[in-house]
């Protein structure tokens, strides 16, 4: 019987070629892009799911009262670690990790710089990242030891063996290879080429600052059969008896678990607000369900709209005596046979588009198809798609009364609701809510795009300062000047579009008692806004050769000047950490973080800073010369002041565009989504229109015989849809104005939702609909009427 089944499944494949072709195409595309969604949600949730401790792994977290709300971040103060060892026994182990910036390896001529993270000793025994060699128990004990991934190892030594083997850091001090580890994998927040134990930390920016600071990541290793809930209720107060001002701000300590670390660190005054990205990951899963959901309505409906073919056949087998039982496994095997074919299409389609896919997703998803798991999901995502998409044609077909199908009268052609068309409404509204979607989205963009940054981008590049810069930063800030390379150059401790540094205590004459503003703070020796393009309002510049004093100047900007509420702010002294700043200039706000938050108070300290570190050259290029003729001369004079590092820069420009690339990656998603799902819509318009036709051919054949115009008889068949996908905007309208409002409520800059939105995603819709049915409705308004009428 499995074998008849098949054998008519492909007959009818055969016979219709043209039906087939849509029927499988439908189904492959849709399939391909809910397994193309479906890898990258389980790559999001998998995100160090390969720890075997992870059940026990958490992170530590502050969480205190700002400025009337509660903050919560994850990163502690550095001595948190050990004194959560020593107080509490249920803890098994405490261990701090931190990325650490570009260094330089040498092993005799050859030199490499590489990225990685400072340890505490029991990195390698919390987290399963596992040793090709060496012991991960006693790895990192060493103060000069070193641990290599082995794609670092191999880059140094080759195919020798690394460990024992001697590596000179930064051209100071040699470490000595103790262990090599396989290169983590991509679904890690642990991204590291090395790992150096944590005393390799030269204590600057806020490090040395003890319970004060709060920049150290922090994690734990619970012992089995111990409950977070006892350790939060321990740990909650436990800086407050370490610190005077933990106690009089009321810090509070709590840890939380590594699966929630990648979907889920989102918190709203205090408490876990399920925002983060696992919105993302439940708006991706509904766009994969509707996308296949709307490819399965296609063959549901192409299936149906042949049904006047397929009746004559279910009405003959129920008189020979098929059951209804039978026919159902019958239709239902068909569209699983068709499910396969589109399968193996869709898998294709899959290995095509996925180096696309990874660098628009910033991803390295791939088939492993080694894994029988791998093939078993596929499998039942096939026998799945089938069933969803065969079950109502084969319930359809196999209803059929054999009286009224042998007669011909069994089809109600129509019906006000049927089906199909609530199927092609559904279809619709989908499509039009992700076309609505993707307008706002590019709005969205743009708005923060052409937001006035407060500074001059063009010409601006950054580097950092690696190697001997530091020591020879004079000579190469000169010789670039006389070069005629740049017109003006600074240094600072971080990017111009990167915050570093923050902090809270300020204080200034007439602070009100109960202010806890938090101020972004920024370095610069002098310059910087000549070099960046700064607008003063008030006062000027750092020149340390005019001013020397200027080593304790401070620059503020507007939104610091609106905290401190000065009449006349220039000489006015603001201490912070110990060092008291001299007011000398005020700025207008500038973009320093995101383009999509208002701007925050800033502090531009100057160079006698005891908590921030110079780590970064700014460059104003001299736009008078090509920018790849300023390059390549600033490339000689760093090659020759520091000759060990490689001349890596970026632009200002680049690094700002940078900001917007989650939300382009939001909105080309959308837009790809919905093309796919008006492709597929088109699909199942195209299926109802067949449909409709051919149960009104004679109707038609009747018209022209009484004069009907082609254009009137394509109007009659084409307004039917019209209103479908006029019913489907109705509903669309304002799910997606729900969707995109709640969207920019996460956005305090933001665009306002337009009504020419919905108005312009109408029009396309109809637009879509009806270029696609006018190909069947003119065809069947030029049919020869005698075709049709000949058998009455």
């Amino acid at each position: 019987m499995i074998r008849n089944f098949f054998k008519v499944a492909y007959r009818n494949l055969v016979r219709n070629k043209g039906f087939s072709a849509i029927n499988i195409t439908g189904l492959a595309v849709g399939m391909a892009a809910a397994i193309l969604i479906f890898m990258w949600i389980y790559d999001e949730q998998s995100y160090d799911g390969f720890h075997q401790k992870k059940d026990r792994i958490y992170e530590v977290w502050n969480r205190v009262a700002l400025q009337g709300k509660v903050t919560c971040w994850n990163t502690v103060s550095a001595p948190t670690a050990r004194a959560l060892e020593k107080d509490l026994p249920e803890i098994e182990r405490t261990v701090r990790a931190d990325s650490y910036g570009n260094l330089l390896f040498s092993v005799g001529e050859k030199k490499i710089v590489k990225s990685g993270m400072v340890v505490d000793t029991g990195f390698l025994q919390m987290f399963s990242f596992p040793m090709l060699k060496g012991n991960p128990l006693t790895a990192l004990n060493d103060v000069h030891s070193v641990v290599l991934t082995e794609t670092t190892a191999k880059s140094l030594f080759g195919n020798e063996d690394a460990i024992g083997k001697i590596i000179r850091i930064e051209n100071k001090d040699n470490y000595t290879v103790t262990g090599v580890v396989k290169d983590p994998p991509t679904n890690t927040r642990f991204q590291f080429d090395y790992l150096l134990p944590w005393s390799y930390i030269k204590y600057g920016e806020g490090q040395d600052y003890g319970w004060n600071d709060n920049s150290t990541p922090t994690y734990v290793l619970l012992k089995p059969n111990v409950t977070p809930a006892v350790i939060n209720r321990k740990v909650k107060d436990l800086r407050q008896h370490y610190s005077d001002d933990a106690k009089a701000m009321k810090w509070e300590l709590f840890i939380y678990p590594l699966e929630r670390w990648r979907l889920y660190s989102s918190f709203t005054n205090g408490m876990e607000d399920n925002g983060g990205r696992s919105t993302f990951v439940k708006i991706f899963s509904i766009i994969a369900g509707l996308i296949l959901l709307i490819a399965c309505i296609n063959f549901m409906n192409l299936s149906t709209a042949r049904s006047e073919k397929r009746a004559k056949e279910v009405g003959i087998r129920k008189v020979v005596g098929a059951q209804k039982s039978t026919l159902i496994g019958q239709f239902i095997g068909e569209s699983v046979f068709i499910a396969f074919l589109a399968g193996m299409v869709a898998i294709i389609i899959v290995l095509i588009s996925l180096p696309a896919y990874n660098q628009l997703t910033d991803k390295k998803l791939s088939l492993n198809y080694g894994n029988i798991y791998t093939w078993m999901a596929f499998i039942g995502f096939i026998l799945f798609t089938g069933l969803l998409a065969g079950s109502f044609p084969a319930f359809f077909l196999s209803s059929f009364q054999p009286v009224k199908v042998l007669k011909g009268t069994f089809k109600k052609a129509n019906a006000l609701v049927t089906p199909r068309k609530v199927l092609v409404v559904l279809q619709f509204t989908s499509a039009i809510v992700l076309i609505i979607c993707t307008i706002i989205v590019k709005q969205q963009i743009d708005y923060a795009r052409n937001r006035e940054t407060g500074y001059n981008k063009d010409n601006l590049v950054y580097m950092f300062m690696t190697g001997t810069i530091p020591k020879n930063y004079t000579l190469i800030k000169n010789e670039l000047l006389e070069s005629g390379v740049a017109r003006s150059i600074t240094k600072t401790n971080s990017p111009l579009t990167e915050r570093w540094s923050n902090g809270w205590g300020q204080d200034w004459e007439g602070k009100d008692p109960n202010d806890k503003t938090t101020f972004d703070r920024y370095l610069s020796d002098e310059g910087l806004g000549v070099t960046a393009g700064l607008q003063f309002v008030q006062g000027r510049d750092l020149d340390l050769k005019k001013f020397p004093t200027d080593s304790t100047g401070l620059i503020i900007n507007e939104s610091a000047l609106k905290v401190m509420k000065f009449k006349d702010p220039i000489g006015k002294v603001v201490s912070d950490l110990g060092i008291n700043w001299h007011i000398v200039g005020v700025i207008k706000d500038f973009i320093l973080t995101s383009p999509y938050e208002p701007t925050r108070p800033i502090l531009i300290c100057g160079a006698k800073s005891n908590f921030m570190t110079f780590q970064v050259i700014q460059i104003k290029l001299n736009g008078n010369n090509s920018t790849a003729k300023n390059l390549a001369k600033a490339e000689t004079i760093f090659r020759k002041y520091n000759p060990e590092y490689p001349f890596e820069y970026k632009f200002v420009d680049d690094a700002y565009a940078q900001k917007f690339d989650n939300e382009k990656r939001q909105g080309t998603l959308a837009a790809l989504f919905a093309g796919l799902t008006i492709f597929i819509s088109c699909l199942g318009l195209f299926g109802l229109a067949a449909y409709m036709a051919e149960n009104r051919i004679r109707e038609i054949g009747v018209r022209k015989v009484l004069g009907a115009s082609i254009t009137g008889i394509t109007t009659l068949l084409s307004k039917d849809f019209v209103k479908l996908v006029i019913i489907s905007f109705i509903i669309a309208a304002p799910l997606s104005y729900w969707c995109m409002d709640k969207w920019l409520q996460s956005y305090e800059y933001r665009v306002s939702i337009q009504w020419w939105v919905f108005a312009l995603a109408c029009c396309l819709s109809v637009a879509i609909a009806i270029l696609t049915v006018s190909y069947q409705a003119i065809r069947a308004a030029m049919a020869n009427p005698v075709e049709s009428l000949r058998k009455e």
